[in-house]
């Protein structure tokens, strides 16, 4: 037997249960005692029972009431705890997503087209960019300062984090102008190994490997000419003849400007960038509806002049 009871029916039953007087339970609800004894009557009236007895010495369960009550206990709770539910969902439709990144995710738009995606879906909720140094690999999510991140592969303490990678680029080489091989239109990375190298920070952790391209180098150490921890400080350095370095293509031209040129390297594997985020934030449906937006942005964008767009998630 299906019976629809509404959840202030209950809470009214339990109240004068548990105050066994109605006038004390009214006062309780902020309703009126004949109110109160009129949805008490109904309810009994619904589920064909006497929930509770009423004569000149007060008021007592039923033995119908005496089962009725915890149930109805129960039933509220689970309402409090969705409506509680719903509640907590909303203020987060409502909050704030910080991403952070540690350089601008340019690439043909890429970061406009995901924010305006993101946005039209979520207009609610305020996306807010935060830029971050390159000590700090993760762009915010170590330290729990971000939400999400964009960020280059790999990870320090990568079991921490999960990614959707957005796109693969090759690794070049920047070098000034006046470099010999420069003259090359494009280089063996083997003919790099004896020329020093510009270096993320140690804190970059394996992504200092990375840019260093240590697994093509068999064991041979690099050459650090100078540790660059931001795009001006890279510009610098190449013009200031202390190192070559690595970047990845859509980089290339936040070093460019004058006084230095990028090459294509052959030998060695592209770099992949992702956005990533960490995995205990997985369930939060901010962080997912935003790693979608990226995802659904790219597969529309993927274009051969842009770079292969990989969706896998690790």
């Amino acid at each position: 037997m299906t019976i629809d009871v509404h959840a202030r029916d209950l809470r009214y039953f339990v109240a004068v249960a548990e105050e066994l007087h109605f006038t004390r339970a009214a006062e309780k609800l902020y309703v009126s005692q004949p109110a109160l004894s009129k949805q008490i009557r109904v309810l009994e009236r619904q589920l064909g029972a006497e929930l509770l007895r009423r004569d000149r010495h007060g008021v007592a369960l039923t033995a119908a009431g005496e089962a009725l009550l915890p149930h109805a206990r129960e039933v509220l709770a689970a309402w409090e705890a969705g409506a509680a539910a719903v509640e907590a969902a909303k203020a987060a439709q409502r909050s704030t997503l910080v991403v952070g990144m540690s350089t601008s995710p340019g690439r043909g738009g890429l970061l406009p087209a995901i924010r305006s995606r993101f946005t039209a879906a979520h207009p609610e909720v305020t996306a807010r960019l935060r830029q971050v140094g390159w000590e700090d690999p993760t762009a915010g999510l170590a330290d729990g300062s971000a939400d999400v991140a964009f960020v280059w592969l790999p990870l320090p303490d990568e079991e921490r984090y999960a990614w959707t990678v957005l796109a693969e680029e090759p690794r070049l080489v920047a070098l000034p102008d006046t470099h010999p091989l420069a003259v090359h239109a494009e280089i063996d990375f083997a003919d790099l190994l004896d020329e020093p190298f510009l270096a993320l920070p140690h804190s970059a952790g394996p992504l200092r490997g990375h840019w260093l391209a240590l697994d093509t180098r068999a064991g041979r150490p690099p050459r650090i000419g100078a540790e660059i921890a931001g795009a001006e400080e890279t510009y610098e350095a190449l013009v200031a003849g202390l190192g070559v370095c690595l970047v990845a293509e859509g980089n290339a031209p936040l070093i460019t400007l004058g006084g230095v040129t990028t090459r294509p390297v052959r030998g060695i594997g592209p770099s992949r960038y992702a956005l990533a985020w960490r995995r205990e934030d997985a369930g939060r449906p901010l962080v997912r509806a935003y790693a979608e937006a990226c995802r659904a942005t790219v597969e529309g964008q993927d274009t051969p002049g842009r770079g292969r767009s990989a969706m896998s998630c690790s």
